[in-house]
């Protein structure tokens, strides 16, 4: 099970870095289409698509290597037992707005696909489309909080080095 867990996450972030080849080749094709005289349109658009998928495909890879911004104030002063209480429940607020997040993600998708919405530009693109990579970007945050949630409980979790103020 873990192997596939890990492995969703690995999937997740490889799909961010294709969004970030995408916006890469929509700015290239704009510029290109600009110098020599061609249309290009939607390319602006489909790069603000690009983009967004590629910060939501990247939660979830970037929660496991440790890399959110964690305010640690209170919980660098405290050891042992309530050390870890206020790590489960920073946890388990974390996975309910994680959930939460999800669930109105997804339901946006299926709001947008049941009436036919589109985007308001020349390539009226239906919305569904787009949004279905921050659907699953957030989906895979969820569970990734889920994991870190179970791997605590268990005490199994990495612990996370204390950010240090005076780093050289």
């Amino acid at each position: 099970m873990r192997k596939l867990i890990d492995g969703l996450y690995t999937a997740s972030s490889w799909l961010a870095g294709l969004s970030m080849v995408v916006v890469l080749l929509m700015v290239l094709l704009t510029i290109a289409s600009r110098l020599l005289g061609f249309s290009a349109p939607g390319t602006d658009a489909y790069a603000g698509y690009a983009m967004a998928g590629a910060g939501f495909m990247a939660l979830a890879s970037t929660l496991k290597a440790g890399e959110h911004i964690r305010v640690t104030l209170i919980l660098g002063m405290l050891k042992g037992k309530a050390h870890r209480t206020l790590e489960i429940i920073a946890l388990v607020i974390a996975t309910t707005l994680a959930g939460f997040l999800a669930f109105y993600s997804c339901r946006l998708v299926w709001q947008s696909w049941e009436i036919d919405d589109i985007s308001v530009g020349i390539d009226a693109t239906p919305l569904w489309i787009p949004q279905i990579f921050m659907a699953l970007g957030t989906l895979i945050f969820f569970i990734a909080f889920c994991d870190e949630l179970i791997l605590e409980l268990k005490g199994q979790r990495k612990p996370r080095e204390q950010e240090d103020a005076h780093h050289e």
